[in-house]
């Protein structure tokens, strides 16, 4: 018995050494923590079971039957954060480069079908430098398999990836079909193809950084929704957007006691400007709304004239889609429709509330947005909306144009509120434009046409430049004052808390992708 209890400690001593001093000094020399410390930042203290802790490679070919190390290069388990269960995998760069062989899959997979099977968030934190060339078609293989866990996992259990190295070719797809990617600046980058793979093709000589780095894909592409200085960041926003969130597709999110929740807020009475072109930050109405300091926003250096993110109202948990009028006047384009498209199926996955604020101009024109598919891009924000059956409401802050106002959480695409503001204007457009439409004769056949002009402008102002039209007609369920907002949506999202809505039968829809 005790030669047996040796033998284990030994094995165990072995896979916590990992790759070994020097090569984890290495890792630590460039700014990177190593697989195991990334785990303990995350996870609650002394809550890590790992599992697999000595499993290693079965590959004979190229010398590897004398390169074994226990865990073969990924940490697995599951432990808590905040006292709820996670699933986690951590890759170790200093084995093999993090390279993924067939068990290293094995170990990803089988924490990924207790993820699904428990009903737990699952967290990836990358750090690979891809497929284990000496296994071919075996570690291909294996992402495969990862792969097709993603996608039987996805809208089950919460799934996040942290890219915390390289991640190329092949292997960002994982991340990529996950709901949420962080990456950390200076020290992570994603591709499909590599530097020298691009210098080769198009002849273009670009750094990895510039390449697929952070801050590319947080502003850019939008492949990454959190960019983060440092690894420790990273983690700690990793561990705040969780609190957000429900455990799984079946469960809520946890509601946290507010004191004083129904308040005024004297703040939001002028903060839109009287001049309807002049522009203000919606950040400024989110934050008035919400509960203190609780806005998390997701991909806020991509598409910025959309805003999308996690808040808390009274204590609930919701999640927030709004224009903003402080870039490119808040309209719709084909990135932003993407990116509140997304959001919003994820919140409605996982049965998070939506809060609209609109203030939209309608649609980005221009040859640009047309050739690369405005069409099909605004759909997706459209059907994402319509589709949604988690309790929905729209405050419209001042523009609500065109077929813009439709897409945006509308009463006519199933919203179950909706608020307006004194000052909001509906209509098929502004009424410049309208009056230039609908008065042509009168303005060509006057005398002083500029003057002809504003006054039918400031005619059609008149009857559709504020929300009473729509009102009479109910597609605005109540005009508030401003300082009547916070108090008014958490009653209405009170009301709605046991909300229950059925789509029609059917396999799934077919989203304009």
């Amino acid at each position: 018995m005790s030669d047996a209890r040796e033998i284990l400690s030994a094995k165990r001593r072995e896979a916590l050494a990992g790759g070994g001093e020097k090569r984890i000094a290495a890792q630590h020399a460039k700014g990177k923590l190593t697989a195991r410390e990334r785990i303990d930042l995350l996870l609650d203290e002394g809550s890590f079971c790992e599992i697999g802790a000595l499993v290693m490679h079965r590959s004979a070919d190229f010398g590897m039957d004398k390169q074994k190390i226990a865990g073969d290069g990924v940490v697995t388990g599951y432990g808590t954060v905040h006292g709820r269960l996670i699933y986690v995998f951590s890759q170790d760069f200093t084995v093999f480069g993090g390279s993924l062989s067939e068990t290293h899959a094995e170990k990803i997979c089988k924490v990924m079908d207790m993820a699904m099977e428990n009903g737990a968030p699952l967290i990836g934190l990358n750090d690979s430098g891809g497929a284990r060339i000496q296994e071919g078609v075996v570690s291909l293989g294996g992402y495969a398999d990862i792969f097709y866990r993603n996608v039987m996992a996805s809208g089950v259990v919460p799934q996040i990836s942290a890219i915390m190295g390289p991640c190329a070719g092949g292997a960002v797809y994982s991340p990529a079909l996950t709901d949420f990617i962080f990456m950390v600046e200076n020290t992570s980058y994603m591709f499909v193809t590599g530097p020298n793979v691009v210098k080769t093709v198009t002849n273009e000589d670009v750094s990895s950084e510039d390449l697929g780095g952070a801050s590319v894909h947080g502003s850019k592409s939008g492949v990454a929704h959190f960019t983060s200085a440092n690894e420790m960041e990273c983690i700690l926003h990793i561990k705040k957007l969780l609190s957000y969130l429900p455990q799984n597709c079946e469960g809520r999110p946890v509601s946290l006691p507010v004191e004083g929740s129904h308040e005024l807020r004297d703040v939001l009475k002028n903060i839109v400007p009287e001049n309807a072109n002049q522009p203000y930050d919606m950040h400024e109405v989110i934050e008035g709304v919400v509960d203190e300091d609780s806005f998390f926003e997701v991909h806020k250096n991509f598409a910025e004239n959309i805003i999308v993110g996690f808040a808390r109202l009274g204590g609930r948990s919701i999640g927030i889609v709004a224009n903003q009028p402080a870039h490119l006047a808040g309209v719709l384009d084909v990135h932003s429709s993407q990116k509140g498209a997304r959001f919003v199926r994820f919140c409605d996955a996982f049965n998070i509330p939506l809060l609209v604020f609109e203030d939209v101009p309608g649609f980005l024109p221009g040859t640009d947005q047309e050739w690369n598919a405005i069409i099909t891009n605004g759909a997706k924000l459209l059907y994402a909306f319509s589709e949604a059956t988690v309790p929905r409401i729209t405050v419209i802050t001042r523009k609500a144009y065109g077929g813009a106002y439709d897409v945006m959480n509308s009463k006519h695409i199933g919203a179950d509120m909706n608020f307006a503001w004194p000052g909001a204007e509906i209509a098929v457009m502004g009424a410049k434009g309208a009056a230039e439409i609908i008065f042509k004769r009168d303005i060509d056949a006057a005398s002083d046409s500029e003057q002809a002009l504003k006054e039918k402008e400031m005619e059609y102002a008149g009857i559709f430049a504020n929300p009473y039209r729509a009102a009479e007609r109910g597609f605005v369920d109540e005009v508030i004052f401003p300082e009547e907002t916070r108090q008014r949506l958490i009653q209405a999202f009170g009301m709605l808390e046991n909300k229950v809505r059925n789509l029609p039968r059917k396999k799934h829809g077919n989203i304009p992708l």
